[in-house]
């Protein structure tokens, strides 16, 4: 399978162009390519690129794009994860899983028992991190839509806006009926994850009210960044 990259520039079939700094540094530096060595590029506006090296100096390097894919192997339904952060590598944890199994965007939340609280400058940087996870494992998965990564925002908030929110409205709520997808998913979802600790019984009686209904995907208490990765492979198992 050939390197994938992802790249910030419009591409077409046919143009010669210069390597951004980040595709230069990880393909030319780090993986050490070779002149007239070949590669995919994906900009995250549809499909995917062949292109080739044509020339490589000590800060920079140029390519030819050869040939276009239009496949970008996502699922044949949207979700829009709603995920209450978590501190550490659990947050990064389930981003990367989130957007290999198709996730369409992810809103970030706070709540109640949110560990978790942005501050203005401290905000961007994150999210921006959190951004490069999403595309590294887009690389790394075939996928060549990008989920894009909302800023945080209360989970009341996001409530007040439900009409706005997929007809389909899901939240993880343990010692729940069971809900059917097969019969009453719709091919756009929301899917609202809690933090460690759970939502509170309050907010899920808020989910509820503004169209939210329960799922229970099992017998066990599953972790925050578990959640998403079980929910989503049923999603894409049964839808």
């Amino acid at each position: 399978m050939s390197n994938r990259f992802f790249i910030e520039a419009t591409l077409t079939v046919g143009q010669s162009l210069e390597l951004t700094e980040v595709v230069f540094h990880h393909w030319v530096r780090v993986l050490r390519a070779k002149l007239n060595e070949q590669a995919i590029l994906f900009n995250g506006q549809g499909g995917e690129y062949l292109v080739e090296l044509t020339e490589i100096n000590k800060k920079n390097a140029y390519i030819q794009v050869i040939s276009f894919e239009p496949a970008n192997r996502t699922p044949n339904f949207k979700v829009l994860l709603g995920q209450v952060m978590s501190k550490g590598d659990r947050m990064d944890y389930a981003i990367q899983k989130a957007t290999e199994l198709g996730v369409h965007q992810i809103q970030l939340l706070t709540s109640e028992r949110c560990e978790m609280r942005l501050k203005y400058e401290r905000d961007q940087k994150k999210i921006d991190h959190w951004q490069g996870i999403a595309i590294a494992a887009c690389e790394q998965c075939g996928l060549n839509l990008v989920p894009e990564i909302l800023p945080p925002i209360s989970l009341q908030e996001w409530l007040k806006n439900a009409d706005a929110l997929p007809t389909t409205k899901l939240v993880l709520a343990p010692d729940t009926e069971a809900f059917d997808i097969k019969k009453e998913a719709s091919p756009d979802l929301a899917l609202l994850i809690g933090p460690e600790g759970g939502l509170s019984q309050d907010e899920i009686d808020q989910a509820n009210a503004v169209g939210f209904k329960n799922w229970c995907i099992g017998e066990r208490v599953l972790r925050t960044e578990t959640a998403p990765v079980v929910a989503l492979s049923i999603l894409n198992y049964i839808l």
